[in-house]
């Protein structure tokens, strides 16, 4: 177990050091920092005797060399790309505990399937506006209009991208599926929690019990009508900051009523500018650029809540004089994990003494996808301070360790 530590110490600190951008990790989907994780991975896993292999889709898979079972296996999986000046853990801590649990496993005949690592390409949206690109391609459910997405700088496609890291892109236009649901007998991902219930609590992990889906666009238009600040009354006014802060503010005050209501739901506008060549204290500014996601783990809740979005928007272009236009709005459903390998793994942790709480998932993962697909799936987090998507990202790797026993344990209990 002291070794196990240790070695995944040095994997995470030498992926780190792969990935270091000055400020935070940087591994793009696609591009270098992610392929540099890819090759890391797969060192470790010669170094300790795995098989390693690598898709038409250039996702990476590993396993034991003396498990020739043909039966479906059960997979343990996570991405290693980040978003542009995260943390190191998101998605590589997932990766490591499917390497960690296949080490504890050699030798062993008591694990009821053959167990196989899955180290995914492109989970993160922030690149190319497409979250799960790797696991949606794997299962042909990679949308052939995504590949032409342009990159966040605007340089390149998520198709050209593919293509120059060795992905068979014809085949993913296709729709074409590497795995299809039967073959898989279970989806297994470790993921640190990217908030901060756990850190409140003192949990060092706990068990999934589902993912929010949600609705977003990268692009929404708000154009009114630049004019004198000072010559132009109100009435005639046709102001996109204001229209843009009354919708925002209005939608709202619909959330805090529905959260009174213990209805699930969280809103962001994470981006919302002018444009800067038209800044003036002395100028109505007529147009704002902003992005709009909603995420619940209902989607009936999903679908209300853009609807009222959409109303306010009729209502306050009416209003204002301004109009809206939006780019197209990405949607991913929201997933529930499986219910037996969630009392495996409560069951895992019972064996130890150490009851597991159970906690919904704000964010997205790869397991939304395979669990969508119809394929068993089930999530443990375990703790990590400040946060994700950000340079601090601050996983214990004992806590770690302890996830690991959790995905250890659930492979080799029986069925519940």
């Amino acid at each position: 177990m002291r070794d196990q530590e240790q070695l995944a110490i040095r994997i995470l600190d030498e992926v780190a050091g792969l990935s270091r951008d000055g400020i935070g990790i940087t591994r793009e989907a696609y591009g270098d920092g992610e392929e540099r994780a890819m090759r890391a991975i797969e060192r470790h896993a010669a170094a300790l005797g795995f098989l390693a292999e690598r898709d038409r889709f250039q996702n990476l898979w590993l396993r034991l060399p003396e498990d020739t079972r043909t039966a479906p296996p059960v997979v343990i999986g996570s991405h290693l790309d980040s978003v542009p000046q995260g943390g190191n853990f998101d998605g590589l801590a997932g990766v490591l505990a499917g390497l960690l649990v296949l080490d504890r496993l050699r030798g062993r005949a008591d694990a009821a399937a053959p167990v196989r690592v899955l180290a995914l390409r492109g989970e993160e949206s922030a690149w190319y506006g497409k979250a799960y690109t790797g696991s949606l391609a794997l299962l042909g459910r990679l949308p052939p209009s995504a590949l032409a997405l342009r990159h966040r700088r605007g340089h390149g496609t998520l198709g050209e991208a593919m293509a120059r890291t060795g992905v068979d892109v014809a085949a993913v236009s296709r729709g074409e599926a590497l795995v299809r649901p039967g073959e898989i007998a279970a989806y297994l991902e470790l993921h640190i929690e990217q908030g901060p219930v756990m850190i409140a609590r003192g949990w060092a992990s706990t068990v999934v019990t589902g993912i929010r889906g949600n609705i977003r666009h990268h692009r929404i238009r708000c154009v009114g009508e630049a004019g004198h600040s000072g010559a132009v009354p109100r009435w005639l006014r046709k102001d996109a900051v204001l229209a843009v802060a009354e919708l925002l503010s209005s939608m709202d005050e619909h959330w805090r009523v529905l959260l009174q209501m213990g209805v699930d739901l969280v809103m962001t506008a994470g981006i919302c500018t002018t444009a800067a060549e038209s800044h003036a204290v002395s100028v109505i500014p007529g147009e704002v650029e902003f992005s709009f996601e909603i995420r619940s783990q209902d989607s009936s809740t999903l679908t209300r809540f853009y609807g009222l979005f959409q109303e306010a928007c009729q209502t306050i272009a009416a209003a204002r004089g301004v109009r809206f236009t939006f780019d197209e709005a990405i949607t991913s459903p929201p997933a529930a994990m499986d219910e037996g390998w969630i009392a495996r793994l409560e069951a895992s942790g019972a064996a130890r003494g150490v009851p597991v709480e159970r906690l919904p998932s704000g964010a997205g993962h790869d397991a939304a996808v395979f669990a969508g697909a119809g394929i068993p799936s089930a999530m443990v987090f375990v703790r990590n301070a400040n946060g994700s998507h950000n340079p601090h990202e601050a996983m214990d790797t004992a806590d770690l360790m302890d996830g690991v026993e959790l995905l250890l344990g659930a492979l080799l209990a029986e069925a519940v």
